[in-house]
């Protein structure tokens, strides 16, 4: 089959996020928040964890803390023992408590809004900086690339990368910056319901042909 040139390629993708909007036209952030830190220590939270097993432990959590303040004075052992359940839960008990101790000292108490001030935060790498300042401020710098994303980016034949950085540039060129805030929830319904990485689909294909 001869190698799909960057035009064909690009065009594919557009029709392939038309696609999906109409499939998927209520896809968005699944982790539940009131506050802009409650946001950004719950998209830390949930690396390599569940929405669903987060917001469960959200729901007592965030009785008790719900701003920067109530974040950065919290004892970090008293935390990592209310999120034990999540996987990694020291690192990231830890990090949400330094990153709103930083936020308060060193941003006057509010999340900075530029991903390079973003990912200095603890516990913050690009795509978690992406989630959030998207969020927050409507503003994309970046894609986030999450599991889902990586194996739909990869299966559309979109990438042929497996670093998530590289999948992130190579969808980066493909779609125009105005899309990527959202490419990653259409991307991730997709992944849950049409495509699933294991047992049967719940949905049809609406990509069938296109890749």
């Amino acid at each position: 089959m001869p190698k799909e040139i960057f035009q064909e390629k690009q065009k594919r993708a557009l029709r392939i996020l038309k696609h999906l909007m109409k499939a998927y036209p209520n896809a968005g952030i699944q982790l539940n928040f009131a506050t802009p830190m409650q946001l950004l220590a719950a998209v830390i939270m949930s690396a390599q964890a569940t929405d669903n097993h987060v917001n469960n432990v959200t729901d007592k959590l965030f009785k008790k803390y719900k701003d920067v303040d109530d974040f950065a004075d919290a004892n970090i052992r008293t935390f990592q023992s209310e999120i034990k359940s999540i996987n990694f839960y020291k690192t990231k008990g830890k990090n949400v408590v330094n990153s709103a101790r930083i936020i308060r000292d060193d941003y006057k108490g509010r999340i900075p809004n530029d991903i390079n001030e973003l990912v200095k935060l603890p516990g913050v790498a690009r795509k978690t900086g992406n989630i959030v300042q998207y969020r927050l401020y409507g503003k994309a710098e970046g894609i986030p690339v999450d599991t889902h994303v990586k194996r739909v980016a990869r299966k559309l034949k979109l990438t042929n990368h497996i670093a998530p950085n590289k999948i992130e540039q190579d969808l980066m060129k493909l779609y125009h910056q105005l899309n990527w805030g959202m490419i990653a929830y259409y991307f991730q319904e997709y992944g849950r319901n049409a495509s699933p990485a294991r047992g049967k689909p719940k949905d049809n294909d609406p990509l069938e042909g296109l890749y």
